[in-house]
């Protein structure tokens, strides 16, 4: 995830995720790897598309955060949930970006607030970008995704992929510059003091070309994503948001809503992602 710092360890830190455990399940993945003495563990994903790399990611199995990781966050201004898990949305828009390989094909690409970095070894391992950087403002989470990209090297053909400590900041970013042909992002508004180095970060990454654009997966947390909306129409930016953009999600999404309960507490203001699609 992105940069909103917390100042302690306290249950309540995250009272409106509601997931460490639950999901859209649309990506079959199996523990391969636990090391008794490390917090770590590596995860297989098995991509639902024929022909498609395994993908293989080493991430926290705990669920928590300790002391040690809120001292970073302080210290960096950063958040640390992208330690936490895999959040739902992160694999939601992993499960759209396979779907839609072809909006990637040899374009340049970088996920901001990447977590552990799925999406982004998708789009790498699938659609042919001609690169993809996989970013996020927490030194210990790009420290994860570097391992990622070093564990599934060989799943990347002809694709550059690299990681990168990205700041929603936009004097940090001004050394990437209209760089980018697309930029994707999962459930990374939900920190409204962050809206705006957001939001500014968009716009200075994304070419001055028609084409470019910027796809937010997120769900509307309250008012927090029509709050960063707000910022980007500030920026100058124009989007539009979809509620069903993809037919499995969204039957998905139904059967947690009606009488799938697998999903405890589900709530579609909390737990849906929308899809946002912002351009220059």
């Amino acid at each position: 995830m992105g940069n909103p710092s917390s100042s302690s360890p306290s249950s309540s830190s995250y009272p409106k995720f509601r997931k460490a455990s639950h999901g859209f399940n649309l990506i079959p993945s199996h523990l391969v790897d636990k090391d008794p003495n490390s917090r770590d563990a590596c995860v297989c994903y098995t991509l639902p598309i024929n022909g498609s790399p395994k993908l293989f990611l080493n991430q926290r199995m705990d669920r928590r955060v300790d002391l040690s990781d809120f001292e970073i966050s302080n210290r960096y201004n950063v958040d640390n949930t992208g330690l936490v898990c895999h959040w739902p949305s992160e694999e939601v828009l992993a499960y759209f970006c396979l779907s839609h390989a072809d909006m990637f094909r040899s374009k340049r690409v970088i996920e901001l607030g990447s977590g552990y970095g799925l999406a982004g070894l998708v789009i790498a391992a699938t659609t042919e970008a001609s690169e993809v950087v996989i970013s996020d403002g927490n030194p210990q989470v790009v420290d994860y995704i570097q391992r990622n990209i070093d564990a599934n090297s060989g799943a990347f053909g002809g694709t550059k992929v690299r990681t990168m400590a990205l700041h929603w900041d936009q004097e940090e970013a001004s050394n990437t510059s209209n760089t980018f042909d697309v930029i994707v992002a999962s459930d990374c508004t939900f920190f409204k003091e962050f809206h705006k180095g957001l939001a500014c970060t968009v716009k200075l990454l994304l070419r001055n070309a028609g084409t470019s654009e910027a796809i937010f997966i997120s769900p509307k947390r309250g008012n927090s994503l029509d709050k960063f909306l707000e910022e980007i129409e500030e920026n100058g930016l124009h989007f539009c948001v979809t509620e069903n953009y993809d037919t499995e999600i969204w039957m998905r999404h139904q059967g947690f809503m009606n009488s799938d309960s697998s999903w405890p507490g589900y709530e579609k203001d909390h737990c849906y992602p929308l899809l946002v699609r912002v351009k220059l």
